[in-house]
C-alpha cells in the first residue's frame, strides 16, 4: 500500500475515533421544556435548531411544557428534564432550597409579572391589598414580586389573604371570576385578562422583574459538558433569529398560544427584551437583591448566605456576553 494510502487511513481512522469519543460524551437523549413565558423556547422548539445541532450524534430531543417558573424547578429537582426555565430569583430560591441546579443563560429580560386587579376594583396601589385575597403560584418570580412590593410599602404577607393556586392561568381565572381581589400576575395570561376584560395592572416595578434564566441539572452539566455547550449555542440561534425576525417570532407564538395578536403585540412588543444572553453583573445584581429581600421577609432563612448561593448557582463559562 502507497504511503498516501496508508496515512488517509491513520488519518480516518483518527477522526473516527474522534467523533465516536465525542458521541460517548453525548447523552441518548436530552429533555427540555418549552414555555409561554420563554418566546425563544418556543421558536427554538419550532424551527428545530437543537434537533440539528445533534442529528450527526443520535441524540434524541424531547420537549416538556412547563407552566411556570416552580414547575420547571419541580421537573428539574425530579429529574424529569435537563433543561428548564425559570426566573432567576426562583431558581436561586430552588438553589437554597437544595434543588441541584446551574443557572446557565439569560434567555430575556422580561417585564412578565405585575400586581393585578379587575376593571372596576377599588384596589389603585399595594396598601389597598391589606385583608385583600391574592392569588399567586408560590416560588414563582410573581410570588416574589409581590413580596417584595409587600416589604417597601410597610406590608408583609401577614397582612394578606394569600390564594394558592397551582398555576397562574387559575390565578387569571380567580380573578375575572371574583373568587379573588388580586392577583400576581404572570404573562402571557397577564396581557390575556388585560386585552380581553380589561384587567388593570394596578402595581408595576420593571426592576423587580428577575430576568428570564436557563438552568440545567447540574449532574447533567458534570456528565455531559459538551451538550450544554451545543444546547445553548442552538439557544443563541433562536434568539438570534428571534431578534431578525419579530413577525416570525409573533406568528410562532400566536400558532402555539392561539392567543389573539393583540395579546402577543402586548407580551412581545411592550414587555420583553431578548438583547441579552449571559448571566453577567446586571443580572446577578438583579437575583442578589431579590435573594435580599425575600430574606428579610422571611423567605429564605436568616443563616443562608445569599450571595455565596448565588455564586453557586450561577455558571456563566458556556456563552460569551452580547447586549
Amino acid at each position: 500500500m502507497a504511503l498516501f494510502q496508508r496515512l488517509c487511513l491513520i488519518a480516518g481512522a483518527a477522526l473516527g475515533f474522534a467523533h465516536a469519543a465525542i458521541a460517548a460524551d453525548l447523552p441518548k437523549e436530552i429533555r427540555i421544556d418549552w414555555a409561554t413565558y420563554n418566546p425563544v423556547s418556543m421558536l427554538l422548539k419550532q424551527k428545530g435548531f437543537l434537533e440539528q445541532a445533534f442529528a450527526k450524534d443520535g441524540t434524541t430531543i424531547r420537549w416538556v411544557q412547563t407552566n411556570s417558573s416552580s414547575n420547571a424547578l419541580q421537573f428539574l429537582n425530579a429529574g424529569s428534564i435537563d433543561f428548564g426555565s425559570s426566573a432567576g430569583s426562583a431558581a436561586l430560591v430552588a438553589k437554597i432550597n437544595g434543588n441541584p441546579i446551574k443557572s446557565v443563560y439569560v434567555y430575556s429580560r422580561p417585564e412578565w409579572t405585575a400586581l393585578v386587579t379587575t376593571r372596576d376594583s377599588a384596589i389603585n396601589k399595594v396598601q389597598d391589598l391589606r385583608g385583600k385575597r391574592v392569588a399567586m403560584v408560590r416560588g414563582t418570580d410573581p410570588h416574589i414580586f409581590l413580596v417584595r412590593a409587600l416589604q417597601a410599602n410597610g406590608m408583609s404577607d401577614k397582612d394578606i389573604v394569600p390564594v394558592l393556586v397551582q398555576q397562574h392561568a387559575d390565578g387569571g381565572t380567580a380573578l375575572v371570576r371574583g373568587d379573588v381581589d388580586a392577583w400576581a400576575g404572570l404573562d402571557p395570561m397577564m396581557a390575556q385578562h388585560e386585552v380581553e376584560e380589561g384587567a388593570r395592572l394596578f402595581y408595576r416595578n420593571a426592576a423587580a422583574n428577575t430576568w428570564g434564566i436557563l438552568n440545567v441539572r447540574e449532574e447533567f452539566a458534570q456528565q455531559y459538558p459538551e451538550a450544554v455547550r451545543r444546547v445553548l449555542a442552538a439557544y443563541e440561534e433562536a434568539r438570534k433569529y428571534a431578534l431578525a425576525h419579530p413577525d416570525e417570532l409573533k406568528q410562532i407564538f400566536i400558532g402555539i398560544t392561539k392567543l389573539p395578536g393583540p395579546v402577543v403585540d402586548k407580551q412581545l412588543n411592550e414587555r420583553t427584551e431578548l438583547t441579552y444572553n449571559k448571566i453577567g453583573p446586571a443580572q446577578r445584581d438583579s437575583i442578589l437583591e431579590a435573594g435580599l429581600a425575600l430574606q428579610k421577609a422571611g423567605v429564605i432563612g436568616p443563616s443562608v448566605d445569599v450571595a455565596k448561593a448565588l455564586s453557586d448557582l450561577v455558571d456563566d463559562q458556556y456563552v460569551s456576553a452580547t447586549n
